[in-house]
């Protein structure tokens, strides 16, 4: 089928996760797959942005046989979030949020010493608020980060880094859209309560702390924003980025989603990344094998 290619034509081969060989922890397996692959081709781009935090045949392995460059899409998400890292414009506020704080302590010690702001919700928010001395009731907890979490607000003190957490919260008798709500302060949830959104006094002043800024970077959601009940907060955070003047990124992900899901132009922030994982990981510092890969081979 490629040998009968006419100019401007393409060949679509079947999804490559099919073949177990793509993700293999064995090098000389994905090195065999890869040089299958090769063997089709003249030269490799790269422009699945949402897989180069992985060592997998098709974005490493192909990449070390064939000439290779990035594609557009993957030039434009390495620019952005380059950009992120090293030269923001300030203020420079990270909104964060998702259900656990382990899955964000990367980003949070690689960022805490370069924003101005760090805005915190979620279900990792009750973590935090727990940290405090607060009590959660039934909300989402990681037990085991508490200590962790108490040292990056302390670290946040030292360092002159405002970083806010809900003020108040909505919680439910249960996880479910149907569940009896109410609004309480974040330091008051009662026990058998669950919380399940930031309040509407946060969301102003979440919204307050964006407004003002030169660069917003947003990860995770505010709330469980799936069920209409609680998804007032991820909106809220979503339409104060999209007023903004600053350099809007949203991480990819769930909280790519949310946006579309509740119906926010997509158009009206800088910059939607592709690659939740991806993002997560480059914010974080660490190095990206499908972007080292092309360095090296350049």
């Amino acid at each position: 089928m490629v040998a009968a290619l006419e100019p401007g034509g393409v060949v679509l081969l079947e999804n490559i996760r099919f073949d177990a060989r793509e993700t293999s922890k064995v090098p000389e397996e994905r090195a065999a797959l890869a040089a299958e692959l090769a063997a089709l081709a003249d030269v490799y781009v790269s422009d699945g942005f949402g897989v180069v935090h992985r060592e997998q045949a098709s974005v490493t392995d192909v990449a070390r046989l064939l000439p290779s460059a990035a594609g557009r899409l993957v030039h434009k998400e390495a620019t952005v979030f380059g950009k992120l890292l090293s030269d923001p414009d300030r203020p420079y506020v990270v909104v964060l949020g998702g259900s656990k704080v382990s899955d964000k302590l990367g980003v949070i010690g690689n960022l805490i010493t370069r924003v101005d702001r760090l805005l915190i919700g979620g279900g990792m928010a009750y973590t935090f608020l727990a940290a405090k001395g607060y009590e959660v009731g039934t909300s989402l907890l990681e037990a085991d980060q508490i200590d962790s979490v108490r040292g990056f607000i302390e670290q946040a003190e030292e360092k002159g880094v405002e970083l806010l957490l809900p003020v108040d919260v909505v919680i439910a008798d249960a996880f479910a859209a149907d569940a009896t709500t109410q609004v309480v302060d974040a330091d008051a949830i009662p026990s058998g309560w669950m919380g399940l959104d930031i309040g509407p006094r946060t969301r102003e002043l979440f919204a307050s702390r964006i407004a003002d800024a030169g660069t917003v970077v947003w990860n995770g959601p505010m709330g469980v924003f799936e069920m209409e009940p609680f998804a007032g907060g991820t909106l809220a955070v979503a339409r104060a980025m999209a007023d903004s003047n600053a350099m809007t990124v949203i991480g990819g992900g769930d909280s790519a989603a949310a946006v579309r899901i509740l119906d926010v132009d997509e158009n009206a922030f800088s910059h939607i990344s592709t690659g939740g994982g991806a993002s997560l990981e480059f914010l974080e510092g660490k190095n990206l094998p499908g972007l080292t890969v092309l360095e090296e081979t350049a």
